[in-house]
């Protein structure tokens, strides 16, 4: 039998036919990740909450910006919400403190470029347990040359400061 299309191959339906399957599967979920303009534009904005003056303001600040999510970007709002408020527990700390605690990026730094350069070196492990050691080793040693260290990274003697 002929269609427009060409020949009906047994068990296949014609062209633009619908059939039990095509019924059955939906469209599927596509999710967009934010352009790098959004993500530059939410981060300034958290990046406000986050050098607030004092405790009000930065849970003003982050009211006002859940707000401004809350319709257009509900799961965003929700995770703001939900999250940032663990990172403002640093308004808790005296104002000279506040900027080295409230991020720990530069001591992970450190220890992601001392894993990486051990690591690199080695290329392939022969199983997880050999990387598992390897990393183990390195930050026993990170932690031993902390311990031992004697620059301390907050002087919380300095309270008046």
């Amino acid at each position: 039998m002929e269609y427009q299309d060409g020949p009906r191959l047994p068990g296949h339906a014609p062209a633009g036919a619908r059939t039990a399957r095509s019924r059955r599967i939906s469209k599927p979920q596509v999710t967009v990740p934010p352009s790098l303009a959004i993500r530059k534009r939410i981060g300034a904005e958290l990046r406000a909450v986050w050098n607030a003056a004092s405790l009000a303001k930065a849970d003003t600040a982050l009211a006002k910006l859940v707000a401004t999510y809350r319709d257009t970007a509900p799961k965003l709002a929700a995770w703001l919400e939900e999250n940032v408020p663990e990172g403002l527990a640093v308004f808790a700390l005296p104002e000279h403190h506040r900027r080295r605690m409230r991020t720990s990026n530069p001591m992970e730094r450190a220890v992601q470029q001392e894993l990486k350069r051990r690591t690199v070196k080695v290329r392939v492990f022969p199983n997880d347990a050999a990387l598992e050691r390897l990393v183990s080793a390195v930050l026993v040693e990170i932690d031993e040359k902390w311990a031992s260290d004697t620059k301390a990274y907050i002087k919380w003697e300095c309270q008046d400061a």
